[in-house]
């Protein structure tokens, strides 16, 4: 289904006047998605309409859409537009997070993930269907593609594949607070602290996990997440 995106609709959208550009550009795209009913499926305005109005560049629209599909409000579909995934009132509540790139908060947020990940990884290996873990096979297969071409691993193909466990957990409410984390836990997928390596050994434990949650195995899920977890903490540790 096609959204209403043209005509006068798309004038409602105000210009940003922020310090925070990116996040006066997420309120007044979930302000605009309440204000005219948008409903699931719904294409929202195009980039450039939305930088025309909301008076900011292209790069803070492409992060603004960016955290809201982090927050599994919206999906970005190559070719085609921006979605509407979730539904919007004004009773929904956003959570903002901040966290610098210094090592005692990194490894406080890494608390956190480590909490959040060892109960969608347990609940994946109960919940998963067929589809959920056929794209999960997907992104692994990606993963160790890229590995063996490149000879480290992908950013983006791991927050993917770490996105798509959250899915299969069931509970919508992991995507939505994993997504409002995700500045946070960005920094583990890549390269917080310009680390040579970073996190590299974690990378066969990927394909354990997938297994485990293939086989149904909650407990041999939790292992091999904080498997990868306990490598992310022994290289945030070590670096200077």
């Amino acid at each position: 289904m096609v959204g209403p995106i043209q005509g006068d609709v798309i004038i409602r959208l105000s210009p940003v006047r922020s310090l925070s550009s990116t996040t006066a550009a997420v309120e007044a795209i979930r302000g605009f998605i309440i204000r005219e009913g948008l409903r699931v499926d719904d294409r929202l305005p195009a980039e450039r309409d939305l930088m025309r109005r909301l008076e900011v560049g292209r790069s803070t629209v492409r992060e603004a859409l960016r955290k809201l599909e982090g927050m599994g409000i919206v999906q970005r579909r190559a070719g085609s537009g921006t979605y509407l995934m979730r539904a919007l009132d004004e009773d929904t509540v956003h959570l903002q997070v901040s966290l610098s790139l210094r090592q005692t908060e990194l490894l406080n947020g890494l608390e956190v993930r480590r909490g959040l990940e060892s109960e969608a990884v347990t609940l994946a290996a109960l919940r998963a269907s067929g589809e959920q873990l056929g794209r999960i096979e997907e992104l692994l297969l990606a993963m160790e593609d890229h590995h063996d071409r490149v000879g480290t691993g992908s950013g983006r193909l791991d927050v993917q594949f770490h996105k798509a466990i959250y899915e299969a957990a069931g509970n919508p409410l992991f995507v939505q607070l994993i997504g409002s984390l995700n500045d946070i836990f960005q920094t583990f997928f890549t390269n917080p602290l310009d680390q040579p390596g970073f996190a590299e050994r974690s990378f066969p434990f990927h394909r354990h996990l997938f297994e485990a949650i293939r086989d149904r195995d909650p407990d041999a899920a939790r292992l091999h997440i904080n498997a990868i977890l306990d490598v992310v903490e022994e290289d945030l540790k070590a670096a200077t």
